[in-house]
């Protein structure tokens, strides 16, 4: 059997020992459409000897940028790969000016896009590129060679034993990809990432996913460019899982009735937004049956695995289960079991209510740099434990230093910030990557993290507040989309609120309040009353100096594109924070 040590070896070991029909399925013209690991290998090669013919070397640079996950996304990486070169993953969301600078920094040769709308981005920043000497498209576009060009290039399959010299010179330690983060401040920088870095996380992931092996679906909607979907798409291959590429973020109610999944990942913006529109169903119930479905959230939001609520609360549950929750699974599709949540805190509400429900959550930790799964929760075996990140992966080891930061030791943390060494030596100190979080490991081996380390503020009275963990207890409440907790170095903390604005709307007109415009809503006064019950009984839960004193509304939506949020969901503060600066200031009257 195929012995992985690389990226690449993933579609050959799946062709040995599952060679599915259905390795992939993309959405085409209405139609899902099948890719056997066969295609998907010959393809690869295909593309491996085209890039060959166009002059690609060892390490040299290749651009994707695709708007949606796609087959084509996977036929490149491991047609790239295979050659010893380095694929370039880019955001297609982030700006032209760093669409500029990600391809300058990392010298990109060729770049590969999805559609019209990326094309115009490169197209705009290409004359200002000089090492990028052409463009192709996936989708068929009049303007932009299409991606089957270089199929039909690598058609002739007379250098193909170039091909296979290529691979064998390609070492466990050899650089597979650079991931440029979108730092919430700064210039993104490039995240080095081996072949053996992303294997190993792989590998030893794959041990917390409860799946049968050749049997199972997933749904795959989280941009592949990131390294946490990439990372489980390598893993899905490696497991025989059959990957369905969602069509949009929009259509993914669609797509999970269509694919009906056993696993996904998730990020737990996601997560939110599903269980609110649970709950407005609920709330448009009425009589014996809205008692019903709140009776069984109620229920719900009280779980604990492993039965620790006694007899009596798991037969109560097992109603619930029949009358209510079966509606939410049936909902995504019928046979989720697993779902992976990643990227940033999950309300320990969440992780209760869909466990409970019989959709398991299971809560990860990791980074870019760590490729990125340092720990992750697996119901089997008591490895399951809500409000943390559950046990390290085998073979991870993690310190926390005396100020708190975990610090981790693995196999998969990266080789360093691609042309940076300086700020390669403000992470990497003694052996171990310094995380920037901070976090403790309880008696039982699970890992806790309490807060950004760049993040946590002092007041002026000299009081640590941990911003993350407000913020997480207060978007608990049904008016509230995003919050963001200021209040550095200022007298008590404050809050800027980013109303849920439909839930708010409704709110208003059932309660006979008029209003036309959001930036009405944000300053009529029984809406600001409502807002400070709701503030009111979040803070009970905090100390008096974390205690949110004062808060304001913002009239707009927080978005990627207009720079609130990152591509991963993650607030952008320093932005946000200029963006509202007449707001902050009217808090602490300056």
């Amino acid at each position: 059997m195929q012995n992985i040590t690389r990226l690449f070896d993933f579609p050959y070991y799946q062709l040995e020992k599952y060679n599915m029909p259905n390795c992939f399925v993309d959405k085409r013209n209405g139609e899902w459409v099948n890719t056997s690991t066969q295609e998907y290998v010959d393809k690869a090669n295909a593309i491996s000897r085209g890039l060959l013919r166009l002059g690609v070397q060892a390490n040299d640079k290749i651009a994707l940028i695709s708007m949606t996950n796609r087959s084509e996304w996977n036929v490149m990486d491991t047609g790239i790969l295979q050659l010893g070169a380095q694929n370039v993953p880019i955001y297609p969301t982030i700006s032209e000016e760093d669409y500029a600078y990600v391809l300058n920094h990392s010298e990109s040769k060729y770049c590969f896009v999805s559609c019209s709308e990326v094309y115009a981005k490169v197209k705009s920043v290409q004359d200002q590129v000089p090492s990028l000497q052409e463009v192709y498209s996936f989708d068929e576009l009049n303007n932009c060679k299409n991606w089957s060009e270089v199929l039909e290039l690598g058609a002739d399959t007379s250098n193909q034993d170039v091909v296979e010299d290529r691979k064998a010179s390609v070492k466990p330690e050899t650089l597979a990809t650079l991931i440029y983060t979108s730092g919430t401040t700064g210039r993104p920088k490039g995240v080095m990432l081996s072949h053996e870095n992303v294997v190993f996380n792989a590998l030893t992931s794959s041990e917390r996913l409860p799946i049968e092996k050749g049997k199972s679906r997933c749904l795959s909607f989280l941009p592949v460019c990131h390294i946490y979907e990439r990372m489980m798409v390598y893993l899905y291959m490696y497991n025989g899982v059959s990957i369905y590429y969602a069509e949009s973020m929009e259509k993914i109610t669609d797509n999970l009735k269509e694919s009906s999944p056993h696993v996904m990942t998730a990020v737990p913006r996601l997560l939110e937004k599903v269980y609110d529109s649970i709950l407005t169903k609920g709330s448009d119930l009425s009589g014996l049956k809205k008692k019903i479905f709140f009776w069984a959230v109620d229920l719900g939001l009280k779980y604990e695995p492993y039965g620790q609520n006694g007899w009596w609360y798991e037969k109560k549950l097992g109603i619930a289960k029949k009358l209510i929750f079966s509606k939410w699974k049936e909902a995504l599709g019928g046979e989720l079991q697993v779902i992976s949540s990643g990227s940033a805190a999950l309300q320990p509400r969440l992780a209760r209510i869909f466990n409970a429900a019989g959709l398991g959550v299971m809560e990860g930790y990791g980074l870019t740099e760590t490729s990125p799964v340092v720990s992750v929760n697996d119901m089997r075996k008591g490895g399951f434990k809500i409000g943390t990140v559950g046990k390290l992966l085998p073979g991870v080891e993690v310190k926390i230093a005396d100020d708190g930061e975990i610090c981790v030791k693995a196999p998969s943390v990266m080789q360093g910030y691609y042309k940076d060494a300086e700020k390669t030596a403000e992470v990497m100190k003694d052996g171990y990557f310094h995380t920037g979080d901070i976090g403790e490991i309880d008696t039982d081996g699970f890992l806790k993290i309490t807060d950004r380390k760049k993040e946590m503020f002092k007041t002026s009275g000299g009081k640590y507040v941990a911003p993350q963990l407000l913020e997480n207890r207060f978007k608990q409440s049904r008016f509230i989309e995003q919050l963001m907790v200021v209040g550095e170095g200022e007298k008590m903390p404050a809050a800027l609120i980013q109303p849920d604005f439909a839930y708010l709307f409704d709110w208003a007109k059932e309660n006979g309040i008029t209003i036309s415009e959001n930036s009405d809503i944000v300053t009529n006064e029984k809406v600001l009353a409502k807002y400070q019950e709701e503030v009111d009984l979040a803070n009970e839960s905090f100390a008096k100096w974390e205690k949110v004193k004062q808060f304001r509304l913002t009239p707009d939506v927080w978005s990627i594109n207009e720079g609130h949020l990152t591509p991963t969901m993650k607030l952008r503060r320093k932005i946000i924070k200029e963006k509202y600066m007449a707001l902050y200031n009217d808090i602490y009257g300056h």
